[in-house]
């Protein structure tokens, strides 16, 4: 794939997470040509916040005939797929939102579009990005904590009044519940460090909400060689948490917090001594806002110009939601 340099960007899907995309795509001197949501307030809205002179409209379809260099959507999960399949056949690149689909069945045209029309599908897998977690990342490639073990993940929030009506708690529109949620960040992040996992297995949970998804996921991940990744998702953390360790055999990596109400971002390397006994411990702390957005979005961006995949791939999300059909299959097969 040759280089390319992004200069226009269209955002499909303009909620929370759409405005963060656009306010990545800003800071990055892009201009959004076009912005689309089924309430056009809201598409209006993100233009206006980025002050874009792009146009406003309801229907999806209007941004990709726009024809930006760059489509980033941020819909629900069942139009995932469907949009981006239509971007890339009209010759535009794409950032679309984890989990990319709502089965890994359905990226499989996108994927061979994207091949097919050389154009980068690239998934919003923002996580790798926060400082704490790439700092970990270098330190792991380096070697300093040793071959790897086996990793503990634990994520969550407490849901809010009215959770059980959103779009996340309804299944034909989500594919699932918190396991695809924040669990599909928890595998991302496993696979980022560990590599394909050759055993999946788990336990579901709708333990406090009454809706017909999970609303806590318990996982077992096992590479073929034995590294082993457990890891626990849940909407019943009622005071929000992250917390990611990854152990080697000569040293321990512990990132606690994303920043905002899941408390402050921190990365703590326990090396291991050769006499063992008390660790050397070091301690990095990360107060400034979350950029790991704009940090996504330039990596994207040097990908495509450079002409090499980005961090994220549709690939990845492709494995990810292997796991997490492998997960759903196995928990309602009766």
């Amino acid at each position: 794939m040759g280089s390319f340099v992004i200069k226009t960007v269209g955002i499909i899907g303009c909620g929370l997470i759409g405005q963060k995309r656009a306010k990545a795509a800003k800071a990055h001197g892009l201009n959004i040509i076009a912005a689309a949501d089924i309430d056009l307030n809201r598409a209006e809205d993100l233009l206006k916040n980025n002050s874009a002179a792009g146009k406003a409209f309801a229907d999806w379809k209007e941004v990709i005939a726009a024809r930006p260099d760059l489509v980033v959507i941020a819909t629900t999960h069942d139009r995932l797929a469907e949009i981006s399949l239509a971007a890339v056949e009209a010759g535009c690149h794409v950032l679309v939102e984890k989990p990319a689909a709502l089965t890994s069945a359905e990226l499989v045209p996108v994927i061979a579009a994207a091949e097919r029309a050389k154009r980068t599908v690239k998934v919003g897998f923002n996580h790798r990005f926060h400082p704490a977690l790439q700092k970990a990342h270098e330190i792991v490639a380096s070697g300093a904590a040793g071959p790897l073990m086996f990793i503990r993940g634990r994520y969550g929030h407490g849901g809010r009044l009215g959770m059980e009506k959103e779009w996340r708690c309804q299944p034909e529109k989500s594919g699932g519940g918190e396991l695809i949620d924040q669990g599909s960040h928890l595998i991302d992040l496993s696979r980022w460090f560990l590599g394909d996992f050759a055993e999946v297995s788990g336990t579901l949970g709708t333990l406090f909400w009454d809706i017909p998804v999970d609303d806590n996921a318990f996982i077992n991940l096992r590479t073929a060689t034995g590294q082993i990744a457990w890891l626990h998702a849940s909407w019943t953390e009622w005071k929000n948490m992250f917390s990611f360790e990854i152990y080697g055999r000569v040293g321990k990596l512990v990132v606690d917090g994303l920043g905002g109400s899941y408390g402050p971002e921190r990365l703590t390397f326990y090396r291991m001594l050769p006499e063992m006994g008390p660790p050397e411990t070091t301690v990095w702390e990360f107060p400034a806002p979350d950029a790991s957005w704009e940090a996504e979005f330039a990596d994207l961006m040097e990908a495509l110009d450079k002409g090499r995949p980005p961090l994220g791939t549709v690939y990845d999300a492709k494995a990810n939601l292997d796991i997490i059909g492998k997960l759903y299959l196995s928990q309602f097969k009766n």
